[in-house]
């Protein structure tokens, strides 16, 4: 036994000290209804609507009398020309895919050539469409110089397509090439030579001479020489670029030939056809939203020369018009708000 004296033993120990809690996390800081991303998204969300809002009272004498004038007309041709308008959209999809060698979804390509639509009726030379088209390709992976080079292919398409079925009419309609007036004299084709001489002289001389555009440019032309190259050698790409982009005009025509019957307009589907093909390609260059104002007088002009009255072709074209601008101008519009709220664009 030990012979320490037990008041000297320790007492008992201290109790060890519970752990502090830990400090709670601090909440995640939630983000500001008014931050300047979400209010710069809303606001891209809400410009088309008010774009087309200000335009609408702009010209809203234009859209009254042309749907005073409809209000008379044949609905079966009216809804004739609706679903060629319909099939526009079907058409520029077409193209658009053709243009690229990567599959992209049918539903969401075809909601974006929609979308896209409303914005080329919104600025001027198709800005619009190619930059909802540009977003559209960006979102679903295409690098920024493929998605370039295929707006750039399907630019060219177009007006080579264009001008073939032109020269196609022209060959198989020969009583039309009596055209008269629609003939541009010397001054006029030295005039849009020497338009397109500077324009080709300037942008090879922007590009030569500053460098951070030599590399960009250098580069969308190779991807465009490859893509081009490879879509070439799939028939179902080809068939959707060139079939689409020849269809384009013809189905245009077609709205316009269903309006001028329903109006009871003294025009065939075939020189209806030709007025639009030489307006757009007379006029079709200068830089107006849609090409409205410019081809419509030329258009005007042609249908006349043609034999039409001149209430009836203006009559005509106020009906093309409400069709493929007014009329899906705001759904148009609310698919690319859906289209930028979701995300896809």
């Amino acid at each position: 036994m030990s012979s320490l004296p037990l008041s000297d033993l320790p007492g008992p120990l201290p109790a060890c000290p519970a752990p502090a809690p830990a400090p709670a996390p601090a909440c995640a800081p939630t983000r500001s209804p008014f931050s300047p991303a979400r209010l710069t998204r809303h606001a891209l969300t809400l410009l088309p609507l008010l774009l087309i809002g200000a335009w609408a009272v702009a010209d809203w004498r234009t859209f009254a009398d042309g749907a005073t004038r409809l209000a008379s007309a044949d609905p079966w041709w009216l809804l004739a020309g609706l679903f060629f308008t319909c099939m526009g959209w079907v058409a520029a999809a077409c193209v658009r895919q053709g243009a690229l060698p990567e599959r992209l979804p049918p539903g969401l390509l075809l909601a974006s050539q929609f979308a896209a639509g409303a914005a080329n009726h919104v600025l001027p030379a198709s800005i619009g469409a190619h930059a909802v088209t540009l977003r559209f390709l960006q979102n679903r992976g295409i690098p920024l110089a493929r998605a370039t080079a295929s707006l750039a292919l399907y630019s060219l398409v177009k007006p080579i397509a264009k001008t073939a079925v032109l020269l196609g009419f022209l060959v198989a309609f020969p009583e039309l090439l009596h055209l008269g007036a629609l003939v541009p004299d010397e001054r006029t084709l030295l005039l849009v030579a020497a338009g397109v001489t500077v324009t080709l002289a300037t942008a090879g001389t922007l590009a030569a001479a500053v460098r951070p555009l030599r590399r960009p440019l250098v580069c969308c032309v190779r991807a465009a020489l490859t893509d081009a190259r490879i879509l070439h050698t799939r028939p179902s790409r080809v068939l959707a670029l060139w079939v689409g982009a020849a269809a384009t005009p013809l189905l245009q025509a077609s709205v316009i030939a269903s309006v001028g019957f329903a109006l009871g307009l003294p025009l065939s589907w075939t020189q209806a056809t030709l007025a639009l093909l030489l307006a757009s390609t007379a006029v079709g260059a200068v830089p107006a939203p849609g090409g409205i104002g410019p081809v419509d007088a030329a258009l005007v002009f042609t249908m006349v020369t043609f034999g039409a009255p001149m209430s009836l072709a203006a009559a005509t074209v106020i009906g093309y018009r409400v069709l493929t601008v007014w009329i899906p101008l705001l759904p148009g519009a609310l698919v690319l708000s859906i289209l930028v709220q979701r995300k896809v664009l």
